[in-house]
């Protein structure tokens, strides 16, 4: 592990009256310590995951559109508002990692290519795969960014990686995960609804529902138990909501 702790800065907060201090979770952020080398972010759309792990990408000098700190590129991403009320705890600081938004990887794509054409760097693609990420599928990509890029001790911010993996992608990112985490070479933060994600071993599930931020155990999230009853209930339960 590298990030030590995530710590709100609530004595300089102009106002706890806007954006995205309204959130609940946010709100009631005081110090969110890191046990785990890979922590999972999990609630509801709008509990407050995203806007936590914009905040963290933010304070890295990552890019709000997503990528590592070395690109930059101009494209329309929420800039977040709470990057510059937040302290992060190193041991030891690291600089390298990524930022992954599943909604702008097409400009970070994008991105890639422009240097490859203007700045006469094709061997760019080495790190991604060996060819234009525009060449691959959406979930082929997203692997070759895991497996090509990710590693030299770094920092990897994930928000809903799970959108262009398949149940069976999703189990060889597990893989590449783990390979990583085990030469201690990566620590990873991801904002997820994927039970199949949030199954790693020994990883740190904090939830965001409830207006706060507390830490539990897999079979206590709603995505795992409502999946859970769903694939042993099947029929049952759409019965129940469908005709209702």
């Amino acid at each position: 592990m590298f990030l030590k702790s995530i710590e709100l800065q609530r004595d300089r907060i102009p106002s706890f009256d806007r954006y995205p201090f309204t959130i609940p979770s946010i709100q009631q952020l005081d110090r969110l310590e890191l046990r785990s080398s890979v922590t999972f972010f999990v609630g509801e759309n709008g509990s407050g995951k995203s806007t936590l792990l914009e905040g963290i990408a933010d304070k890295c000098e990552f890019p709000a559109a997503g990528g590592g700190r070395n690109n930059t590129y101009d494209v329309h991403a929420s800039e977040s508002a709470l990057g510059d009320y937040l302290r992060l705890s190193w041991m030891p600081k690291v600089t390298n990692g990524f930022f992954l938004r599943a909604e702008s990887f097409y400009h970070f794509a994008s991105h890639l290519d422009q240097i490859a054409d203007d700045d006469c760097m094709p061997d760019i693609y080495e790190a991604y795969g060996g060819r234009s990420l525009h060449e691959q599928s959406h979930g082929e990509s997203f692997l070759s960014l895991f497996a090509n890029r990710f590693g030299q001790k770094g920092l990897y911010l994930l928000d809903e990686p799970e959108a262009a993996l398949s149940p069976q992608r999703q189990l060889a990112f597990l893989r590449i995960m783990h390979d990583l985490v085990k030469k201690k070479e990566a620590q990873f933060i991801i904002a997820t609804h994927s039970p199949i994600l949030m199954g790693f071993p020994d990883a740190s599930i904090v939830s965001f529902d409830d207006e706060s931020l507390k830490e539990v155990d897999y079979d206590e999230t709603d995505h795992v138990q409502i999946t859970r009853y769903f694939m042993q209930h099947r029929e049952d339960f759409l019965r129940r909501i469908l005709e209702e």
